[in-house]
């Protein structure tokens, strides 16, 4: 069961929020997540990072790592609005919302910038060392948390911004989440073949499980089942944890070379986005992990962000821009954004009309109801233009960022 990505124009990259039809008869051939609209993101050079959102504006927050810039998307108005450039390959990055301050950790010089407010204001940093990663809120305790260098998760007060501990590991920390109903951290530890269990409030390690297979580097904790799913890379499986002790409860093969994870609460799924250009949907039952469709991206789209107060996935996707948009310094390919919506379940697979698979009204359980035409408020012509490629009577829109099914 896949649902290829047509007819998406030959731009840079862009947003595109798909409309979900999931759950479908067993021998209906459809996508349990369905491509509901795009927004451009510009020439950007290089590969992104990881996302986040302000859901106070929704905005979505881009670490444009290869370019050297966060790009801050407006989801309503379906376009960027900012940049932020002077950065040094800024890879995670967090919304704190008690300070309304946006975390963007740098891999080559192991910063962590502070920006505030409605224009992300430059509001200093501080210095980790090196390569500062992934970047976790604790929005209950007013804590940031950091992963950098050799094997360290620095812990920083939301109010004051210092460091007030420094929990050390033994490899550098890829994913990991914070339980608040337990008191830890859990770690991937790829060069260590090991998952880390950390105190968060002693910053002691209270475990270390081994790991028998490589690059866990995906991570998802499932608080209702009490579960942790890490996602290997090597040979490309998922395995849930019991988050007691680290038994394995269940194991599934997923697609290859998966980056990120997570955990559809009201659902009961499972959405992992792999490099290899799929978005694997998984469905929760007891003990039992069954996927229900393997969605086409494209080569590469391994990061991709859930907003659950969105209800949306939003996956990062190449896109090859024509010779006219090249420019000197950038790749031939920028980059798409494609967020998903996911509908009810239903037993049939749901009948679109061409324009209709290409721009899909929001539906009214969202906060980005209400989102005017992406042709809205241009000139006549461009609009036309706009109208006619929408519609699918542009000859040249199947071409640019067509995926295999």
């Amino acid at each position: 069961m896949t649902f290829p990505f047509r007819r998406i124009s030959a731009a840079s990259a862009c947003i595109a929020i798909l409309a979900a039809a999931p759950a479908l008869s067993q021998s209906a051939d459809s996508s349990v997540l369905q491509l509901e609209t795009k927004v451009l993101l510009g020439d950007v050079h290089g590969r992104i990072d990881h996302m986040a959102v302000d859901p106070k504006r929704l905005r979505l927050i881009v670490a444009e790592l290869g370019n050297d810039t966060v790009g801050i998307v407006d989801l309503a108005r379906r376009s960027v609005i900012q940049r932020i450039t002077g950065l040094k390959e800024p890879q995670g990055v967090g919304y704190e919302p008690s300070s309304d301050t946006l975390y963007v950790a740098n891999a080559q010089d192991g910063s962590v910038r502070f920006f505030q407010g409605e224009t992300y204001e430059a509001a200093g940093g501080i210095d980790l060392g090196s390569d500062a990663d992934n970047v976790r809120i604790d929005a209950a305790a007013k804590r940031v948390v950091i992963g950098y260098g050799d094997g360290g998760l620095a812990v920083l007060d939301a109010v004051t911004r210092k460091r007030i501990e420094n929990i050390l590991l033994k490899a550098h920390p890829e994913s990991f989440q914070l339980d608040p109903d337990g008191g830890r951290i859990f770690v991937n530890l790829p060069d260590a073949h090991a998952v880390a269990v950390v105190d968060s409030a002693s910053g002691q390690s209270l475990a270390s499980w081994p790991t028998d297979k490589g690059g866990n580097f995906a991570m998802a904790i499932d608080r209702d089942r009490k579960r942790l799913l890490v996602a290997f890379r090597s040979p490309p499986k998922l395995s849930v944890l019991s988050i007691a002790d680290g038994k394995e409860i269940a194991s599934v093969e997923t697609c290859g070379d998966i980056d990120d994870l997570f955990v559809d609460r009201k659902r009961n799924r499972i959405y992992a986005s792999c490099g290899a250009g799929f978005v694997d949907v998984f469905e929760v039952d007891g003990a039992v992990y069954r996927r229900l469709n393997r969605i086409p991206t494209t080569q590469g789209a391994r990061t991709s962000f859930f907003a659950p107060e969105l209800d949306r996935l939003l996956v990062a996707a190449r896109g090859k821009l024509p010779p006219s948009r090249q420019r000197s310094g950038y790749s031939a390919h920028s980059l798409r954004l494609m967020a998903v919506r996911h509908a009810h379940v239903q037993t049939q697979p749901v009948q679109r009309t061409s324009s209709q698979a290409s721009y899909v009204g929001l539906g009214d359980h969202s906060g980005l109801d209400g989102i005017v035409s992406p042709c809205a408020g241009l000139s006549p012509l461009r609009r036309h233009r706009c109208r006619r490629r929408r519609s699918g009577r542009s000859r040249d829109r199947t071409a640019a960022c067509r995926t295999a099914a």
